[in-house]
């Protein structure tokens, strides 16, 4: 990935917003808002203003006229240059070009998911997917507004990837929910007995994993094998 000078999303959306007319930051905001934009990038009234002098600051926009309505504050109006048009392009390339990790929050739950019950966590999957659908109908009902309009999909064809990705984490989740309720996920057995023996007789995660057919069996022997970095760590020698 390209180390830009000016990195946040907000200022791809202003280049790209200036490539078509000079604006000042209140036109670009209002336009951004209207065509949905800031559904797809993130959009703070304070930080723009602070995106526009850095962009200015870096020469990719500059200056060209200010305007006064009244007694309004006075209103800076900027335009792209040439530089700008460079800089947009060359980050159009790259966002659609070259996949990159983008880091969720459900992902990031999902890797200590055993750190709740099983039980609770069905609840809360439970919760999120009535959340999804809630949001997968609003989008479907947009998408279906602009058809009617025969809007052309060109122009918010990025909803429609928003749509696709809220489709598959509902169905995964979904999944996900009903196999840790029946227990068919591998592991949740697992998941579901250590909980019960941290929470009911107190015993440490660490000593689970230290003596696993003890407290589970022989069928998590698979436990024993597992490196340290995996498990639970391993202790540390006595100081001589």
């Amino acid at each position: 990935m390209v180390k830009r000078k000016v990195a946040n999303p907000l200022a791809f959306a202003v280049l790209g917003s200036l490539a078509e007319r000079p604006m000042h930051p209140y036109e670009i905001s209002t336009m951004l808002k209207s065509r949905g934009k800031d559904l797809s990038i993130k959009l703070n009234y304070g930080s723009l203003y602070s995106v526009v002098a850095a962009l200015e600051k870096h020469g990719f926009i500059e200056a060209v006229e200010t305007l006064r309505d009244g007694n309004r504050p006075e209103r800076t109006v900027y335009d792209i240059t040439e530089a700008g048009r460079l800089e947009f392009q060359d980050w159009l390339t790259e966002l659609l070009g070259t996949p990159e990790k983008e880091f969720s929050q459900l992902e990031a739950g999902l890797a200590y998911l055993p750190a709740f019950p099983p039980d609770r966590v069905v609840e809360l999957l439970d919760q999120r997917i009535t959340a999804l659908e809630a949001e997968i109908a609003e989008v479907e009902g947009a998408h279906a507004s602009m058809e009617a309009i025969k809007f052309p999909r060109v122009f918010w064809v990025e909803s429609e990837l928003r749509l696709a990705l809220l489709k598959t984490q509902a169905d995964f989740v979904r999944q996900l929910a009903k196999e840790i309720r029946s227990d068919e996920l591998e592991g949740s057995v697992f998941w579901r007995k250590g909980y019960e023996l941290v929470e009911t007789l107190g015993i440490k995660p660490a000593d689970l994993f230290k003596d696993p057919v003890k407290y589970f069996g022989e069928e998590f022997t698979w436990m024993q094998a597992m490196p340290p970095e995996v498990g639970a760590p391993e202790p540390k020698p006595e100081p001589k």
